[in-house]
């Protein structure tokens, strides 16, 4: 392999695939990562896999990290604990793709958050700026780290930044990209706090509710327990969820994403004016979505298509422009298809494979037949190209009722066609010219779950 190409890696948090405008959102302005759709791979059935841990963000950076599964990444006892540092640890024994890419000789660079351990962390970054160790902040004066020579990041050294988040973490990374040795491949590791709440977009970037419809499956409060009725994420909006209400939020999202694009576009454009873009490859994704009124939900603790589907765009050298693919893909693909782009591949446990073609192959997608996802052990989900079965567990067990406790969830499933029904509204599962196709998933979430260990498998 000649030149090894660099890599801006940026993942945002919270970012639902279908608020993009190239993904056919025509309220959220979006003009540079609809360039870099069109002008790269855009993989549009990209998916997190969910967690055991409400802080859903913290297990799906684990997955991008290593590749490895949510069950690889926590130990069968942690599954049910109500705690928010649940799979946060990345084990050492589990190498990390910006710690790969490091060991092959990569400058790799981390700005923004980091919502996994600092030992992983220091292990995969040669340098940092304005690092947030957390899971969420106030976007105004942020409490960030920057480089640590010695690694280990003791809380000590934050300190209070001035500015918006977004703007701070530009900043950063243009600097980087400014001051960058041209002959030192290198990973950019981009990780925005947008649009994730508190959803405070500039001034500027505020979008007016009036101009934003509902969604498609707005409900005021969703149908059943589903497990995780009264998370920290679903008391952000009184019950019932007003209409006004919800368009609010969503307008705040939306201003926040315009924002962060306007920011991406920026640092696109500051390397190629260093003459860097061409031998630069950019990855968009987000660690999962988010509810914001889909199903009466506001959160992402649940495996519905708003929370689970998430964008995915390769742009550069090696990439084929303007493709488009539909195959089920998720982080640990992403996890493997960096590497393999970088002329590495995968460790063998890694549950993803790489999705772009090398040399004369300009194919794109996997070949994957199902994708399966979990919440915590109330939730699990499993998937073909159109049908989508979600099977909910009731929890007879005594629980605390207060702080992250879940609530004691349903016995009920879910099947939805989702090419003729894509916001999961109508639930085939009971209906008889669809039992087929529940038995076929039923059966194949039962294997993939006896397969990862599931302890929430008939058959266990």
């Amino acid at each position: 392999m000649g030149t090894k190409p660099n890599f801006i890696f940026i993942i945002a948090d919270d970012h639902r695939s279908n608020s993009i405008g190239a993904h056919g959102c025509g309220e959220v302005s979006t003009p540079n990562l609809d360039a870099l759709a069109k002008r790269g791979a855009d993989f549009r059935s990209a998916h997190c896999q969910g967690g055991f841990n409400p802080a859903v963000c913290t297990p799906s950076r684990a997955t991008v990290m290593t590749g490895r599964s949510v069950f690889d990444l926590t130990p069968p006892d942690e599954r049910d604990a109500d705690d928010f540092s649940v799979g946060a640890i990345i084990p050492p024994q589990m190498s990390t793709m910006p710690q790969m890419l490091r060991e092959a000789g990569y400058r790799t660079h981390a700005v923004g958050k980091w919502h996994n351990d600092k030992p992983a962390f220091a292990r995969s970054f040669a340098t940092a700026d304005k690092i947030l160790f957390d899971g969420m902040s106030e976007h105004e004066e942020m409490v960030l780290q920057d480089h640590d020579p010695s690694g280990v990041y003791d809380e000590d050294r934050a300190r209070k930044i001035p500015g918006y988040s977004t703007d701070i973490f530009k900043d950063a990374a243009l600097n980087f990209v400014e001051t960058v040795d041209q002959d030192e491949p290198f990973f950019l590791y981009i990780a925005f706090t947008a649009p994730h709440d508190p959803r405070t977009p500039p001034e500027s970037w505020a979008v007016d509710p009036s101009g934003v419809s509902l969604p498609n499956s707005y409900m005021p409060v969703h149908p059943f327990d589903n497990g995780e009725a009264l998370i920290r994420d679903e008391m952000l909006e009184a019950f019932p969820r007003s209409p006004d209400a919800i368009r609010q939020h969503i307008a705040d999202y939306y201003g926040m994403i315009a924002h962060m694009d306007d920011a991406i576009g920026q640092i696109i454009k500051a390397t190629e004016d260093k003459g860097l873009l061409a031998n630069t490859i950019i990855v968009y994704t987000a660690d999962h979505g988010i509810g914001l009124g889909n199903h009466g939900l506001m959160g992402k603790q649940n495996v519905y298509e708003h929370s689970l589907h998430i964008p995915l765009i390769f742009a550069g050298p090696q990439v084929p422009e303007g493709q488009q693919s539909d195959d089920l893909v998720w982080h640990g693909d992403t996890h493997a298809t960096v590497l393999s782009l970088a002329g590495l591949e995968a460790a063998p446990e890694c549950g993803g494979g790489n999705l772009i073609g090398q040399g004369d192959d300009q194919t794109i997608g996997s070949n994957r037949q199902y994708f399966g996802a979990v919440y915590r052990d109330s939730q699990r989900m499993i998937r073909d190209e159109r049908y989508k079965l979600i099977r909910y567990y009731k929890d007879t067990r005594p629980r605390a009722t207060t702080g992250n406790s879940p609530t004691p969830g349903s016995d009920l499933l879910q099947l939805f066609d989702l090419q003729s029904d894509p916001d999961e509204l109508i639930n085939l599962a009971f209906m008889p010219a669809h039992r087929a196709t529940r038995e076929r998933l039923s059966g194949a979430m039962e294997s993939w779950q006896l397969e990862m260990g599931d302890r929430c498998a008939q058959s266990a």
